[in-house]
């Protein structure tokens, strides 16, 4: 066989075709998703404004309608929407059963500004993660759409727009816990650093909100899925453990130095678990020893307080209750909180069952026992909570407790903003907007995680792609982030507004696990249609190139390549 010569004499060389790029079929991300990863190693270099805009016009859409209604929340009530809570973040006034970490962003805050400028940061962060989620669903091969409507619901949802407007942490609870996902899914392999800075972004949570210790779990569980090798799953493992608990032992340690207490919050756990034992379970049924026996109230006395008032009550027996001489209050609560779990837990399990699915009814509702609902809903007044928040002679006062001084607040004195205002058409629109469907139903939510847990799936699916299985472990992650610190908090008590972090975790995670699902089901499409087409057009599929020569070689030469 002789090549073919040029003019010169030299034998022509065929040039070898560049490797065609990966096809949206072989990476089961889809034209889309294929997009989007490009944008993401290319950045947004080369791309105007305008066309920008014009591409991802249904987020800049639904920006714009959230930033709308932050604008409104901002002017509707000033300088800012206080609850029970907000004067220990304020004053540090009273210990509580919640760490105060939100103290260490809202003094920098207070201290260049006012009460104004806090709700003002609260609504640029609620923005900020809207954008941060939606570039990385896009960056794991959601469509456009899908993920600007997964982002909705932060963007919209009234509850989300409320707790911003009010000083209280959930708001930088919940930008924490988006910067620890984005960081950690960042890169469908993570790198080192993005394991580091998702561990202590997602520990520096906890001394926001002491719940936030939770998602260990599900960041230990994702480096496991999507780490490969078992040296590199341990390596990686322990850097993210000792990332996760950097910030909670520093804030432990100063905690220490500060009141002799190593530990997130001054009051444990046992006293939160005390209400939801009591309500759950019926105390009057055990042999319980005479020290105990005033910490059972009756029936009728738990129904009436619930488990918030069980807890924080001052008519509480939890509240009112003075140990013998000689024994530790926190040891009898912690002994009486065991005989309950040990005697009936079926019951307690089906009573935080029973409040877990309460996420997921058509419309806001509240049981008897549960945390009024009202305190996370916008009024068209500004809202009071007697004794602790007041309003005297048009100026706001706060009542310290236990010590019961009084602080005011308004023009010239402490925080600034000046007096209470609520511009009433102003509140009475959003607060008609909230109770009329401004927020994320629950049936939306349900579909979410039946998605997410469905594209979770695809993690230990053989035939799965390398990017599918990306997307799939990143659906795991943040659908089992969802479920952790939503679980966790109805362990405790159920109040709508721990269900917040619902708006961050599973809308995206439903949109990760529809994407998934759609791309399984392409997959299974594009198999069949070629399976099918050979019988349809009437002939059979053609053999390999190798094969077809030597069927048609004469007999004996069973190579035509060779012979000639």
């Amino acid at each position: 066989m002789r090549l073919r010569s040029t003019a010169d004499g030299q034998p022509a060389v065929r040039a070898e075709a560049p490797a065609a790029p990966p096809s949206a079929q072989e990476t089961g991300l889809g034209r889309a998703g294929l997009r989007a990863v490009g944008r993401g190693k290319a950045g947004l270099r080369g791309i105007s404004p305008g066309a920008a805009l014009r591409r991802h016009w249904l987020l800049a859409v639904l920006l714009t309608a959230g930033l709308v209604m932050r604008v409104l929340a901002q002017i509707a009530y000033r300088p800012a929407l206080l609850y029970i809570d907000s004067i220990k973040y304020l004053f540090g006034a009273y210990p509580g059963n919640d760490p105060p970490g939100y103290l260490l962003v809202l003094r920098p805050l207070l201290a260049v500004g006012n009460l104004d400028l806090v709700a003002a940061v609260q609504h640029l962060l609620g923005l900020a993660m809207a954008v941060a989620l939606y570039l990385l669903m896009r960056r794991r091969g959601v469509s456009r759409w899908l993920a600007a409507l997964a982002t909705a619901p932060i963007l919209l949802d009234a509850y989300q727009l409320q707790i911003e407007q009010t000083i209280m942490p959930d708001t930088l609870f919940e930008a924490l816990i988006v910067t620890g996902l984005v960081l950690l899914l960042w890169q469908p392999k993570p790198t080192r650093w993005m394991i580091i800075g998702g561990g202590i972004a997602l520990g520096a949570s906890a001394p926001v909100a002491q719940i936030g210790e939770v998602f260990i779990l599900p960041a230990v569980i994702y480096l496991l899925v999507a780490v490969p090798g078992w040296r590199a799953k341990l390596t990686q493992g322990i850097a993210l453990c000792a990332a996760f608990a950097l910030p909670i032992v520093f804030y432990s340690s100063v905690s220490l130095a500060d009141n002799g207490h190593f530990s997130l919050a001054p009051s444990t756990g046992t006293n939160q678990l005390y209400g939801r034992l009591v309500l759950a379970t019926n105390c009057h049924a055990l042999s319980l020893p005479g020290y105990e026996q005033a910490l059972c109230p009756t029936h009728q006395q738990a129904a009436a307080l619930g488990i918030d008032g069980l807890v924080h009550d001052r008519t509480s027996p939890l509240r009112r209750y003075v140990p013998p001489p000689g024994m530790s209050f926190q040891g009898i609560v912690s002994n009486f909180d065991h005989r309950l779990e040990m005697h009936d837990p079926v019951g307690i399990a089906l009573a935080i069952g029973k409040d877990a699915v309460q996420l997921f009814a058509v419309r806001r509702v509240q049981n008897p026992e549960d945390t009024p609902i009202a305190r996370w809903q916008f009024q068209d007044h500004y809202p009071q909570y007697k004794p602790y928040v007041t309003i005297s002679h048009g100026q706001l006062q706060l009542a310290q407790q236990p010590t019961g001084v009084v602080q005011v607040l308004g023009r010239g004195q402490p925080f600034g903003g000046g007096n209470p205002v609520a511009v009433k058409p102003l509140a009475k629109f959003l607060r008609a907007y909230q109770l009329d469907g401004g927020y994320t139903p629950g049936p939306l939510f349900l579909f979410c995680v039946v998605a997410g847990l469905l594209g979770s799936l695809a993690v230990g699916r053989r035939r799965a792609t390398a990017a599918q299985r990306a997307t799939a472990s990143a659906c795991l992650l943040v659908i089992v982030a969802g479920a952790a610190v939503l679980l966790s908090s109805d362990v405790f008590q159920f109040t709508w507004r721990y269900q917040l972090p619902a708006l961050i975790t599973l809308p995206p995670a439903g949109a990760l696990g529809l994407t998934v699902i759609a791309g399984y089901f392409a997959a299974r499409h594009r198999q069949r249609a070629s399976q099918e087409l050979p019988h349809r057009l009437g002939t059979r599929p053609r053999p390999p190139r190798a094969r077809r020569r030597a069927e048609a070689a004469p007999p004996g030469e069973a190579n035509p390549e060779r012979a000639r």
